[in-house]
């Protein structure tokens, strides 16, 4: 069965060689997702979206970061970038099947996390659940990350809050070799 179409049709190959030299630095010769294409194809809106700037390593190890996206995405019901995410860096950040199924179906203090996991994730509940952390919340996260770490773990909630709502609101299908959601 064949998923239905973006709302906003993205671009088609072959792309315009700025956009072309854009996609190879961000896919590293990989085929660009469709968000990007969707994207692309509006200057203003592509230039924002890139200018985010969190398409980079970061202060983060990348199993901080993807545990941060991926949650923030299960949390916004966002299977596209979520499903995107744990393919591509869910082994590289050695994600195990249970640890990928808590990022959907998990709680903060689930035994598959360490004590600095289970801190960031509760981290990311409270900024998706009230846009602020309780002093104890920030506290527990300040005991396991510093100052820059803790601002990118907000930067990366907001940017991806924003990714699904893009991908939601587009209703982008699933790219074909991406995760799916755990049931």
């Amino acid at each position: 069965m064949s998923q239905p179409a973006s709302r906003i049709a993205p671009l088609k190959p072959p792309y315009p060689p700025e956009i072309q030299a854009q996609f190879d630095r961000i896919m590293r010769g990989a085929p660009p997702l469709v968000l990007f294409r969707v994207m692309a194809g509006h200057t203003r809106a592509w230039e924002k979206f890139r200018a985010g700037g969190l398409l980079d390593p970061g202060p983060l190890s990348l199993r901080a970061r993807e545990l941060v996206i991926d949650r923030t995405c299960a949390l916004n019901k966002c299977e596209y970038e979520w499903g995107v995410h744990v393919a591509i860096f869910g082994g590289p950040a050695k994600l195990t099947e249970e640890e990928v199924r808590a990022t959907v179906l998990g709680e903060a203090m689930s035994q598959c996390w360490s004590p600095a996991e289970q801190a960031l994730i509760a981290a990311v509940d409270a900024l998706h659940h009230r846009a602020t952390f309780t002093d104890a919340e920030f506290s527990a996260l300040a005991a396991h990350y510093d100052e820059a770490q803790m601002l990118e773990i907000m930067l990366l909630c907001g940017f991806y809050r924003t990714v699904s709502y893009l991908a939601n609101g587009l209703r982008l299908p699933l790219e074909e070799k991406a995760a799916r959601f755990p049931q």
